[in-house]
């Protein structure tokens, strides 16, 4: 009977201290919130990073890394299947080969053409010099004749010579005459090409030539787009191979060899050597804060100093539902959340706690 007694007795104490217990932390508000700002401890934690591959997707034939591997940026991580893309590059390669053939064939058949122009245009006055030297010899020869013919007409009066020599003189005067006449036509016809429809026809030589600029331009616009169309293929061959974006450790490989992977879905979890830690402070406390500052912590096992820099400060999450839930709402409960990314450190690494002093916020 005693020990009943006894029994409920220690029942009823315990139930009184429970009750107490509960209307001390309601009143004080020490809740999981109020007890981490009050700690300002928070865990070390690394940035995880999710690698995909990028506007790419293909057969994944190499697996370059496994878990548990530290990387350097740049690093191979994995490789997908470039065999469509490289012959895709070879055809385009070999395009742009025969558009630089075709440039440099209309190039050089326009410039034969304007070569032919000016021969054409060189040998027309070359033909009218030539024919008026002929019409000078000509005139020389026909003065000459003039001259013969006088001179022997006065001989004849003067029966110095026969009658036959004079018709001979007279003949050699004729034909003088004609061969004169006929290079003095033949001179005007060169004229008449030359500043006539010969003219015309050498300048439409040259126009013909000049219009196959237009000719080059437009394979040149060609090419150029091949060779875009190349460098994008040379991009995307690139991004066939994915590569560590910093230094890292692999946590987990989330593709196999074999496997078609699409874009942009994460095959490789990296685990950075970025690092941070969150504590929350009191709304007075955060008032003398800014992002960018510095702070000191130091590690709750073996108690190594630890410098930080403020990344993040915003209202704690769930604070104003967390509020509304008390009946007595205090003004010094309102908590703020501080991220804290911390410089690198040997020794210092992810799972460690690391709390920061009230007095680092107090001599702000």
């Amino acid at each position: 009977m005693n020990t009943m007694n006894k029994a409920k007795r220690t029942g009823i104490i315990f139930l009184i201290l429970l009750i107490v217990g509960g209307l001390v932390l309601m009143y004080k508000g020490n809740d999981a919130l109020v007890l981490a700002t009050e700690k300002k401890e928070g865990i070390l934690t690394a940035e995880q990073v999710k690698m995909s591959f990028d506007s790419v997707s293909g057969r994944l034939i190499k697996e370059a890394v496994k878990e548990g591997d530290f990387v350097k940026k740049g690093d191979v991580i994995m490789e997908l299947d470039s065999t469509d893309t490289d012959l895709a590059i070879a055809k385009l390669k070999t395009q742009i080969a025969q558009m630089d053939a075709n440039i440099a064939s209309t190039s050089g058949t326009q410039g034969i053409n304007f070569m032919k122009a000016d021969t054409d245009e060189s040998q027309s006055y070359r033909g009218i010099d030539q024919q008026q030297a002929a019409v000078q010899s000509a005139s020389v020869t026909l003065k000459n004749a003039q001259l013969d013919y006088n001179r022997k007409a006065s001989l004849v009066q003067a029966g110095a010579i026969s009658q036959s020599q004079l018709d001979d003189a007279e003949m050699t005067l004729n034909v003088a005459r004609a061969n004169m006449e006929q290079q003095k036509q033949l001179l005007s016809k060169l004229t008449a090409a030359t500043n006539g429809s010969g003219t015309d026809t050498i300048a439409q030589e040259r126009q013909a030539a000049a219009n196959m600029s237009n000719d080059v331009e437009a394979l040149r616009q060609q090419k150029a787009a091949l060779e875009v169309q190349l460098k994008e293929l040379e991009v995307a061959k690139e991004r066939l191979t994915l590569r560590a974006p910093e230094d890292g450790k692999v946590l987990k490989v989330l593709a196999k060899e074999g496997e078609m992977i699409s874009p942009s879905t994460p095959v490789v979890l990296l685990e950075s050597n970025r690092s941070y830690y969150d504590i929350y402070i009191s709304e007075k406390q955060a008032a003398g804060l800014s992002e960018g500052m510095t702070i000191k912590g130091l590690t709750v096992a073996g108690e190594k100093e630890v410098t930080g820099t403020v990344r993040l400060l915003t209202q704690a999450p769930g604070f104003a539902d967390l509020k509304n839930s008390r009946e007595k709402g205090q003004s010094d409960l309102s908590a703020f959340q501080v991220r804290i990314y911390i410089d690198p450190q040997e020794g210092i690494i992810p799972g460690m706690t690391i709390g920061v002093n009230a007095s680092e916020f107090a001599k702000r």
